[in-house]
C-alpha cells in the first residue's frame, strides 16, 4: 500500500504504471567438449586450438529485455527488445529492435532494427528452446550469426476469429552482412521474405506447421574477376570471367527454403515430433570459404550452387526426459562430388568439399529452470583428390551442457 497524496508516491504509482510492462528473461549455457582430436576444426561452439582436444566454456550467456507498450484500448501498440550475449570472449548485441503494431485491422506490425532473418525454421528458433546444442552448418555459414540489420513488415492476424490467425507473413530489406560486418559496405540489400502456416490441429493430438522462404541478395562486384562452374580442359573446374563491365556488377545471392514440422502429443506430456528443412540456391563468396564477405573484396568472387537439409526426430518420453537425432548436410558447390574436388590439380578447393552429421542426444529437463544437454555429433566429410582429405577428418565432437535460464 503507498500513500498517493503524497508527492513520493505519487512518483512511486506514476514508476510502477510506467514499468510494469518491463520485464528481463535470460539463460546461461556453460558446457564441456571432448573433441576426437587435437586441432579438431569446429561449427560445434568453434574451432579448438592445436593442442587442445577438450575445454570447458561459456557457449552462450543472454540477458534479454522485452518492454511492452498497450493503448487507451489496452491494445499492444509498441514493442521493444534488447539482447546482449557474454561469454569469455567478449560482450555484444544479439537484439536491438522495436516493433510498431497496427489496431484498426490487428494484421500488420513493423519492425527495424537488428534482429532475426525471416528465413527457414531453425534460424529463428532460440538457442535458448532448441533441443540440439547448434544448429547446422548450412545455418551458420550462410546466416551467420541469424541477425542482420533491417526493417520488416509483417501479416500476423491477432484476432483469434480473423480466418487466416494461422497465416504469418514476414517481409522485408536487410544489409546482408548482419553481426559479421562492422557495417553496410555497399548499397546492395537482401530481400527476404518467409511465408509461414503456424501449428494447426488436423486431429485432437496431432499438429502441423510448415513455411516457404526466399531470399534475394547481391554484393558489389569490386574486381572483374569471377569464377564460375564449367567444365574444363581438366574436368570439372572454375573457369574465369573477366569482362571489364563487371566492375559495379551485382553478384548473385539467392536462396530458397521449404520446411514443415509434425507434433504428436501425448497424455503424460510427452510428444514426438519430426523437423524437415531444405536449402538450396546460389552464393556469391571467396576462394576460401563460401560465407558471405565480412568486407568489399579485393579479390575475385567465387560463384557456387549449393544445398542441404536439417532433419530432427524428437522423443519426449514425459516432462523430463527427451531423446533425439539430428542429420544435417551442406553441399557448398552441388557442381562437384568427391574425387573431382582437386582432380588433375584443378582450382577446386576445401571450400567445396560436402559435409553431413549425424547427431544424436539426450536431454534431462531437471526443471523449468534447468536443463542437461549430453550431444554426440558424428561429422563426414567427402573423399576428396585433396592431399589433406583423401579421407573422414577426426573431428567428431562430444557436448555436455548444462542449462540455466530465467
Amino acid at each position: 500500500m503507498m500513500d498517493t497524496s503524497t508527492s513520493v508516491g505519487r512518483g512511486i504509482l506514476q514508476m510502477y504504471w510506467k514499468f510494469n510492462r518491463i520485464y528481463f528473461t535470460g539463460y546461461l549455457q556453460p558446457q564441456f567438449q571432448f573433441a576426437q582430436e587435437k586441432g579438431a576444426q569446429s561449427w560445434n561452439g568453434g574451432n579448438f586450438a592445436p593442442e587442445v582436444n577438450n575445454r570447458f566454456m561459456l557457449r552462450r550467456g543472454r540477458v534479454r529485455l522485452d518492454y511492452v507498450h498497450m493503448n487507451n484500448n489496452d491494445e499492444i501498440s509498441i514493442y521493444f527488445v534488447f539482447q546482449f550475449n557474454g561469454t569469455e570472449r567478449g560482450v555484444v548485441i544479439r537484439d536491438f529492435w522495436g516493433r510498431v503494431f497496427e489496431n484498426e485491422w490487428q494484421v500488420f506490425n513493423l519492425t527495424t532494427g537488428m534482429f532475426a532473418r525471416p528465413f527457414g525454421y531453425e534460424v529463428n528458433l532460440s538457442s535458448g528452446d532448441r533441443e540440439s546444442p547448434e544448429r547446422g552448418r548450412m545455418s551458420q555459414i550462410l546466416m551467420r550469426n541469424e541477425r542482420d540489420l533491417g526493417a520488416m513488415v509483417s501479416f500476423e492476424p491477432r484476432r483469434k476469429d480473423h480466418p487466416l490467425r494461422n497465416l504469418k507473413v514476414d517481409a522485408g530489406f536487410f544489409n546482408g552482412q548482419g553481426l559479421t560486418a562492422p557495417g553496410e559496405y555497399d548499397s546492395y540489400k537482401d530481400f527476404i521474405t518467409r511465408v509461414a502456416w503456424r501449428p494447426y490441429p488436423i486431429s485432437k493430438h496431432l499438429l502441423i506447421s510448415g513455411g516457404l522462404s526466399y531470399l534475394n541478395g547481391g554484393l558489389f562486384q569490386n574486381t572483374k574477376y569471377t569464377y564460375r562452374m564449367a567444365n574444363g580442359a581438366n574436368g570439372k573446374q572454375f573457369t574465369i570471367d573477366s569482362a571489364d563491365d563487371n566492375i559495379g556488377r551485382k553478384a548473385p545471392r539467392y536462396y530458397y527454403g521449404a520446411d514443415m514440422q509434425l507434433k504428436l502429443k501425448y497424455k503424460n506430456g510427452g510428444a514426438t515430433e519430426l523437423r524437415l528443412e531444405y536449402w538450396r540456391g546460389t552464393q556469391t563468396a571467396s576462394a576460401g570459404t563460401s560465407e558471405t564477405p565480412t568486407a568489399l573484396l579485393n579479390e575475385p568472387y567465387f560463384v557456387r550452387k549449393f544445398d542441404g537439409a536439417f532433419i530432427y526426430l524428437l522423443q519426449r518420453f514425459n516432462t523430463h526426459h527427451q531423446a533425439g537425432i539430428k542429420y544435417d548436410w551442406y553441399d557448398p558447390n552441388t557442381d562437384v562430388k568427391g574425387s573431382e574436388i582437386g582432380e588433375n590439380n584443378n582450382n577446386l578447393n576445401a571450400t567445396d568439399i560436402k559435409y553431413s552429421t549425424v547427431a544424436v542426444g539426450y536431454n534431462y529437463i531437471i526443471n523449468e529452470n534447468v536443463r542437461l544437454m549430453l550431444w554426440y555429433d558424428l561429422i563426414k566429410n567427402e573423399s576428396t583428390s585433396l592431399t589433406d582429405y583423401t579421407g573422414d577428418l577426426k573431428d567428431n565432437i562430444f557436448t555436455a551442457r548444462l542449462q540455466f535460464k530465467f
